[in-house]
């Protein structure tokens, strides 16, 4: 009993510490570059906050994996140039801001740790209790092939209006391939987010030193909309799609209402497609000296959706369903809100829905349709006969054009 008390006090403090950790990036180095899908050899930066800001001392962790994320046969000196596990030494406090924080980032490769192998990768952060704080997918790719993406309207009647479809083609000269369907493997990814993707896929046509995929129903994506979005670069004024602010502990950010309304027609607005960038007009220091603020989220609906739980979605969280940003419904006001604490910036967000399937919806609310423009990843896997892991032998990327 004394062993089961224990336990169950760290998950709780395991949890509140997760909870302290906000803004979790890893990401290319350069602005307006969201995609931890990246060439071997590129530096990728993992940043994120503690707001305890009492300076903790955290751990990266690197984890080779196979195309659908297991375990790698690799061991980690077949993949690391030193040591696949470091602290991150990397830490600065917040200055001149109402919520504090310490900022933790390291570069990746670095002086310790230079990954040798393509393929896919999981990051994990550890305290010093070596437990999991959080964990973050990439991707490292050799340019060994080049994979033309083309992104059309659904071919398919009961969705033309609705979803896109993906075609693409390997071209791969200078790599032998023997046995197509053993030794490749395919991931299309939908806007970097690594709950909409589509593997297990077989070539359509073989051709010399190409391979074909031409499905038409099979590669079919939900088209979406376009995603939400606000900006609090500036705390002390109301700016893009901020209706009221106040200041309490901090400042109180509350957005234009959001009504339901499921004959909703596709307009066009350009996002990010979900991602966020941190950014402030109140100091010269993005990581340290952007401030915090508690984002009121607010959906308007006639009734509340039966079974169902509403979450405020996007890449400030990682995609994720949780506790955090799900919403609470007022029968009085009908209407669903929740309160996100967010560091300033520019941020795409959307609604989603979870039922009974545990299956997340995010078209229920926001609709879907073929013109929005996302962007679609094909990731190529290759294992030949014999060989111990997966490389990832190309990348291409494709966007949906509306006069296709």
């Amino acid at each position: 009993m004394h062993k089961k008390t224990i336990w169950v006090l760290l998950f709780v403090l395991a949890s509140l510490n997760a909870q302290n950790i906000k803004t979790i990036q890893l990401r290319p180095l350069g602005e307006n570059n969201f995609s931890s899908i990246v060439p071997l050899g590129s530096i990728l930066k993992l940043s994120f906050d503690d707001l305890d800001a009492d300076s903790k001392e955290y751990k990266y962790k690197i984890e080779h994996k196979t195309h659908d994320w297991k375990p790698s046969r690799l061991l980690s000196s077949q993949f690391v140039n030193g040591f696949d596990q470091n602290t991150i030494i990397n830490v600065t406090n917040s200055f001149n801001t109402m919520q504090s924080y310490s900022h933790y980032e390291v570069k990746i490769p670095n002086i310790n740790t230079v990954i040798t192998k393509s393929g896919n990768y999981l990051l994990s952060v550890l305290d010093t209790y070596d437990d999991v704080i959080f964990t973050r997918k990439f991707v490292l790719y050799e340019n060994a092939t080049t994979v033309p993406v083309s992104v059309i309207r659904s071919r398919n009647i009961q969705t033309v209006a609705t979803q896109q479809t993906i075609q693409f083609s390997i071209n791969h000269p200078g790599i032998r391939i023997n046995n197509p369907r053993q030794e490749i493997h395919v991931t299309i990814l939908k806007n970097n987010n690594w709950n909409e993707r589509i593997s297990d896929l077989q070539p359509t046509f073989f051709k010399q030193n190409q391979l074909l995929y031409t499905y038409t129903n099979k590669t079919n994506f939900w088209g979406g909309n376009e995603y939400l979005n606000f900006d609090t670069k500036i705390l002390r004024n109301k700016s893009l799609n901020i209706v009221r602010i106040t200041k309490k502990e901090i400042y109180n950010h509350y957005l234009y209402p959001f009504t339901f309304n499921a004959f909703r027609n596709y307009t066009y607005s350009p996002d990010i497609n979900g991602q966020f960038a941190v950014r402030t007009l109140e100091g010269n220091d993005n990581a340290t000296e952007a401030d915090y603020a508690l984002m009121h989220f607010s959906l308007q609906v006639d009734e509340e959706f039966k079974e169902k739980e509403v979450y405020v979605y996007g890449a400030f969280n990682n995609f994720s369903i949780g506790e955090e940003n799900r919403m609470s419904y007022s029968p009085k006001n009908q209407t669903y809100r929740t309160s996100i604490l967010l560091k300033q910036g520019f941020y795409n967000y959307t609604f989603a829905t979870l039922g009974a399937d545990a299956l997340v919806n995010t078209n229920e609310i926001n609709g879907s349709f073929f013109e929005t423009e996302n962007e679609y990843t094909t990731i190529i896997y290759f294992k030949a006969s014999g060989s111990l892991y997966d490389r990832v032998i190309g990348v291409g990327s494709g966007y949906f054009n509306q006069n296709r």
